[in-house]
């Protein structure tokens, strides 16, 4: 998309188009007959336009509770945080009264509409569509006035030394969609940022979830977010922006965390599996924080190695899924076999954590004939160093 056709989008003529084509239920099997359609009313390129925002609007949907009004390239709708995350995000900088921040790398703002919320932004982006596009989305949620756009490229771009705070979004993706593993990858790297830090200490990075621990800063302070259970992102916070903790984990839309203070003074030992089974949420897990929740829950590991937690007792918590253990012995495919048909189970949901065998092949193999509605959750793992099977009956 270009900025001329960004243009038609805006204009009268563009938001009728666009209003007409909103209301249309676009498929896989409609949308070749709605491109069409409009490329025999449209310029080829303002068709696509149309048609592709409106796409992306639906597809955003569940990132943006404005997405029906909002501009998007799939790329940057791809990368950007969903509403939520970034308004976690966004409270840590107003709690600090920080009212002049820059977001580095703003895309097609996302993080600038959570921001704006409470501050002066400066948008900083190389890709003037994506700009605009950040302008148009801040407007849409009422913080037009508080956005700033600055089209530069940060590798030559003089620190924004008046700023109270940065927020920088490099790109961890490819033009061809490649995820970059490494944060030397990223676009720009986060090296650049050090050169600013020195300016202005306040910054916080957004990074992938998935960066080794041996990448990740010495003096940074990495929280992990998780939303519905899925994990999403990471970020780390420097300057008055940490918060003293080493590492955080963070369950939205509850906003319930735990940190590396709540890990027990002593490693808690593993155990084999009691009444009760928990699975972390992805965030606990990827915090490396399982024995905190294993200290908070009075509660063992199966495996040193294994983050599922077991207990004697069920305890509620937004930090992991609680199941009522049934049985559970080293895994023999004829024994489960023979369990599951003894007991007419006729459905089940396999869970896995260290083992190499595949759920979708081993459903087959079980060849269940029991009734649908007798189901069993079987969880593939070790216990204490052997490949094992956990049984449940439910998820409490």
């Amino acid at each position: 998309m270009t900025l001329d056709d960004l243009a038609f989008l805006l204009s009268d003529a563009g938001q009728r188009w666009l209003a007409d084509v909103g209301q249309l239920e676009i498929t896989p099997q409609t949308h070749l007959q709605i491109a069409s359609w409009l490329r025999q009313k449209l310029p080829k390129t303002q068709a696509q336009a149309v048609l592709e925002t409106a796409v992306l609007r639906q597809h955003a949907t569940t990132k943006f509770s404005r997405a029906a009004e909002m501009y998007f390239v799939r790329a940057a709708l791809e990368q950007a945080s969903a509403e939520v995350v970034a308004q976690h995000r966004a409270r840590r900088f107003a709690d600090l009264g920080m009212t002049q921040i820059a977001d580095l790398g703003c895309g097609i703002g996302g993080d600038a509409i959570a921001l704006a919320a409470n501050a002066e932004v400066t948008g900083v982006e190389w890709e003037p569509v994506r700009l605009a596009m950040a302008q148009e989305n801040v407007r849409v949620y009422g913080y037009g006035k508080r956005f700033h756009p600055l089209q530069a490229d940060l590798l030559n771009l003089t620190p924004l030394a008046h700023m109270d705070a940065f927020f920088f979004d490099p790109a961890r993706r490819d033009g061809q969609g490649r995820r970059f593993f490494s944060l030397a990858q990223y676009q720009p790297p986060i090296s650049v940022i050090d050169g600013w830090r020195s300016v202005v200490p306040d910054t916080a990075v957004k990074i992938s979830p998935g960066v080794e621990y041996a990448e990740l800063p010495a003096d940074a302070e990495v929280e992990f977010v998780s939303l519905g259970g899925e994990m999403k992102e990471a970020v780390l916070w420097y300057g008055r922006l940490h918060s003293g903790i080493e590492r955080r984990a963070t369950l939205l839309p509850g906003g319930y965390t735990l940190t590396t203070a709540d890990l027990p003074p002593e490693l808690i030992p593993s155990t084999k599996p009691k009444a009760y089974l928990y699975e972390p949420d992805a965030a606990i897990i990827r915090a490396h924080l399982v024995q905190a929740l294993a200290h908070q829950l009075a509660a063992n590991q199966i495996d040193d190695s294994i983050a599922y937690l077991t207990a004697e007792t069920a305890v509620s918590t937004p930090f992991a899924r609680c199941f009522a253990v049934e049985d559970w012995f080293p895994f023999q495919l004829k024994q489960l076999r023979h369990w599951l048909r003894a007991r007419q189970v006729g459905s089940v949901t396999i869970k896995k954590r260290g083992s190499p065998l595949e759920p979708d092949k081993l459903q087959r193999q079980l060849r269940l004939s029991g009734s649908k509605e007798n189901h069993r959750f079987l969880f593939l793992t070790h216990v204490l160093g052997d490949p094992s099977v956990i049984i449940a009956t439910m998820e409490l």
